[in-house]
């Protein structure tokens, strides 16, 4: 199986290592487990503006088909103004209404108020299901005083704690899904 994360940060490192954590604790919990990161920053995703995916350029091509062809999916997104970010939308505009279907889509985000935590279950959570993907029973959602200033790991006990829950859970239901 590959787990592909997609990290929908347009600046900054926090939710692009939330994102990993969640990779490095799936391969942990099962070493056959391939995975990628897609970090939005790396990459020259156009606008979309609702043509055939072959009119973008090579990079926005590159990373739609790097997320169609995984096996599951989890997606992160900072919280700016109280919804995920645009970026992070603009990349899903890309996709066919059953482009997860079968497929597990977790989600992290990160932000910094509280207040946010339920900005995923409310934005991206029906986005995610109106492409038929499958999303677990909790997302994780990472303030960002759970980073560490200088390295910008994650050094809050929970919050980790709630990454490799999500991951066992990503795991668990997506072989329910390819067995049946």
């Amino acid at each position: 199986m590959k787990l592909v994360g997609v990290s929908g940060a347009p600046a900054g490192e926090k939710t692009s290592l939330a994102v990993h954590d969640v990779l490095v604790a799936a391969q942990h919990l099962d070493a056959s487990i391939q995975t990628e990161l897609i970090d939005i920053r790396e990459y020259e995703i156009e606008f979309s503006v609702g043509a055939p995916l072959s009119d973008y350029n090579d990079d926005t091509w590159n990373v739609v088909h790097k997320i169609a062809s995984a096996d599951f999916l989890v997606f992160g997104t900072p919280i700016y103004q109280a919804s995920i970010s645009g970026a992070l939308k603009n990349l899903l505009d890309f996709f066919p209404d059953n482009a997860f279907k079968y497929k597990v889509t977790g989600i992290v985000s990160t932000g910094l108020s509280n207040k946010h935590f339920l900005v995923p279950e409310y934005q991206l959570k029906p986005i995610l299901t109106y492409f038929k993907g499958l999303t677990p029973t909790n997302n994780v959602f990472v303030h960002n005083d759970c980073f560490d200033e200088e390295s910008e790991a994650i050094i809050d006990r929970d919050a980790s704690d709630r990454i490799q829950k999500l991951a066992h859970e990503m795991i668990y239901l997506q072989r329910g899904i390819n067995n049946r």
